[in-house]
């Protein structure tokens, strides 16, 4: 599948964190499940280990998605970058997701028993293992640059993801880098213009789009703060429009209508049928 074409105004398809309502978000089945499905892309999180290597997760510390609590009970609610990332890989990332079925598509009947049996034992993957995965399918993945916790605050985290991007040689058009944290976004910008940067706002503390003086080529926006007349305005200022987390089917459709660049979703495999169902002439704008 070839790479985002920034000029292509077709509503692109992202999985977010991966396809996280059939696998564990940020494991590499997450990312295999949205290959599967026929996403375009997907949104992975990128942190770093306290010996400083890059690692995919989301949250603060690795309680919620492994069972840390098991292996470090003293430590699973400490910070991801106080763990060496030996420690992080000898954690269990994806039986929380059976255990949980925080989107209940297993009690749906709609995960098998076949499918299940890999998500055991899943790990918390390297930044390298995502981009080795995205090259060797011609792919395209949004990596969003969590701002780093203590004792890690200073690691100079766009500068490492751009050395990494470099060592793996993936191609600059498959990778795309995102942040809250704008500072990050511009230092990326200083060092590597080619590379696309992607401005996400609206964070629940903002409560809000906070769309600034429109400076960025493109911004990730939060669904639950948007109106049309926000896109439109972002549009009229040269700007390209994501939004996430968008999971309903209407609302797909109607952001589709819109003409947002991309869904940022969990059911990437809803979005696939609603983009394939939508009327001929709003297929190519």
């Amino acid at each position: 599948m070839p790479a985002l074409n920034p000029e292509d105004m077709t509503t692109r398809n992202i999985g977010h964190r991966g396809a996280r309502s059939l696998a564990p978000e940020n494991t590499l089945a997450a990312l295999e499940k949205a290959w599967e499905i026929g996403a375009d892309g997907v949104e992975v999180d990128v942190q770093v280990s306290a010996d400083g290597r890059l690692v995919i997760h989301h949250d603060n510390t690795p309680a919620r998605t492994t069972n840390a609590s098991e292996l470090f009970p003293d430590r699973a609610s400490q910070p991801l970058t106080t763990f060496q990332l030996e420690e992080l890989k000898t954690l269990d990332a994806g039986s929380w997701f059976i255990d949980s079925d925080p989107f209940s598509q297993i009690s749906s009947g709609t995960i098998s028993f076949a499918e299940l049996e890999r998500l055991y034992n899943q790990q918390i993957p390297t930044l390298e293992d995502v981009l080795f995965f995205i090259k060797s399918k011609q792919w395209w993945v949004n990596l969003e640059l969590k701002k780093i916790s203590k004792p890690q605050e200073d690691f100079p985290l766009a500068e490492a993801v751009l050395s990494v991007i470099d060592q793996v040689h993936i191609d600059q058009d498959q990778v795309a880098l995102s942040s809250f944290f704008h500072p990050y976004l511009e230092r990326i910008q200083q060092l590597r213009p080619d590379i696309e940067v992607q401005a996400l706002i609206g964070s629940r503390s903002a409560g809000r789009n906070n769309w600034g003086k429109y400076t960025y080529q493109t911004y990730n926006a939060n669904e639950a703060y948007i109106d049309q007349a926000q896109v439109y305005k972002a549009m009229e200022h040269g700007c390209r429009v994501n939004l996430y987390t968008v999971n309903d089917p209407v609302m797909m459709r109607t952001y589709i209508e819109w003409g947002v660049s991309s869904l940022i979703t969990d059911y990437p495999q809803t979005l696939k049928k609603v983009l394939e169902n939508r009327p001929e002439d709003s297929k190519s704008r």
